[in-house]
């Protein structure tokens, strides 16, 4: 009997030292050897990529974290998709995304930048500081500071390269197009103003009464809004012609989008988007336009893209308005904001739009397209002296009013 009891106590012992060693190599399954691990462990993608991080900590000369591992895999794999709108966010990043400020003030050379996988699209240059006096423009992505590339880099890091204190001086090192130039800068002391999003003024143009009103993006819900307001305010006191003003707005939300040309174009298809796993979805002009009839005109530069061309598109195929500038960006392709269980998030071009005649803006897929081409060509840029695109739309809508 004492024997049985010993046996089958040895058993339960057993059969626990068995789950503790099965628990310990399952959570560290580069400890088994070599044919146990052959043998017990299947190498799911998953799997492989979380043994090499083990390895990777476990066995490389400089410790490094566990966050900062993943941080790294994750920039690393958002960087080999070759997509230059993918970017990956740590949680740091993530939380501060979208978070409301007023005027800031920090040391650097003045530019507002969109983080892309081969380094940061400048959106906007600030008036007046050492960017805009150097020849930094809307459109230009900025690869390196220094020398230090920004590829497959945080945003965190490339703008902390640019950042600097006051009076020292940065190297950028820019792509414009198919250029690529060496720019030095120094750093200033900058207040970033606080502009409002939507613009309206009532201009008069040869006895003509036209609203003009600059909107500057498409990234804040609820912007249509904006938008619609300042339109009314300016009908109401007269206006008989219209210039929506959409140089350097860098895009947003294409249900913005959608809902910005809806106050102008009475029926009809806005846009299509179609993805790989998303389904493909026309979306059309909704609600009563407020100014369905009204000679219109568009102002669009290099800096116009994304949601800005969506809705400068509608416009010009529906023969609403005239488009006046110069080309357009050229972006034909849409990304999705994808939480991560670490507090981060990955931002990947899920599909593709299509404006109402079936065109793609892009190239095909994530390349770079040729844009709108603007119904009247204005290359001259604003000076001190005067706007001309903005002249000339005024001029072209004002002789449209009978």
């Amino acid at each position: 009997m004492q024997n049985s009891i010993q046996r089958t106590m040895l058993a339960v012992v057993a059969v626990v030292l068995v789950l503790i060693a099965g628990i310990w190599w399952g959570g560290h399954p580069s400890d088994l050897p070599p044919f146990l691990r052959n043998a017990f462990v299947s190498h799911p993608n998953g799997t492989v990529v979380d043994e090499a991080l083990a390895d990777i900590e476990h066995d490389y000369l400089h410790r490094l974290r566990a966050t900062q591992l993943q941080n790294n895999a994750i920039s690393g794999a958002i960087a080999g998709l070759g997509d230059p709108y993918a970017a990956y966010q740590t949680p740091a990043e993530f939380r501060d995304f979208g978070k409301a400020v007023g005027p800031a003030h920090f040391s650097g050379v003045g530019i507002n930048v969109l983080a892309l996988a081969r380094g940061l699209l400048v959106e906007s240059v600030i008036a007046g500081t050492p960017a805009a006096r150097g020849g930094v423009k809307p459109g230009d992505v900025i690869v390196a500071a220094n020398g230090r590339s920004f590829v497959g880099r945080p945003s965190s890091y490339s703008t902390g390269l640019i950042q600097g204190r006051a009076g020292t001086t940065v190297t950028l090192t820019i792509d414009r197009g198919k250029r690529r130039l060496t720019l030095a800068l120094k750093r200033a002391r900058i207040t970033a103003p606080a502009t409002p999003l939507v613009v309206g003024r009532l201009v008069v143009f040869h006895r003509t009464k036209i609203a003009v009103i600059e909107l500057a993006t498409f990234d804040v819900a609820g912007i249509h809004t904006q938008v619609a307001n300042a339109l009314r305010r300016l009908l109401r006191r007269g206006a008989q012609a219209i210039v929506l003003d959409l140089r350097d707005n860098g895009g947003g939300l294409v249900s913005e989008a959608q809902l910005v040309a809806s106050l102008f174009i009475r029926h009809g298809a806005i846009v299509t988007t179609r993805g790989r796993t998303q389904p493909t979805q026309t979306l059309y002009a909704t609600g009563e336009p407020l100014a369905a009839s009204q000679p219109m005109a568009v102002l669009v530069n290099g800096g116009t893209a994304s949601a800005a061309e969506i809705v400068t598109g509608a416009l010009q195929v529906d023969h609403r308005a005239i488009v006046v500038g110069t080309h357009t960006y050229g972006k034909g392709v849409y990304q999705e904001v994808l939480g991560l269980s670490n507090g981060g998030a990955i931002d990947i071009t899920v599909g593709e739009y299509f404006l109402p005649n079936g065109r793609n803006l892009g190239a095909g897929g994530l390349r770079r397209g040729h844009g709108i081409q603007p119904n009247v060509v204005v290359r001259a840029p604003v000076t001190a002296h005067g706007d001309p695109a903005l002249a000339t739309a005024l001029r072209r809508v004002a002789a449209r009013v009978r």
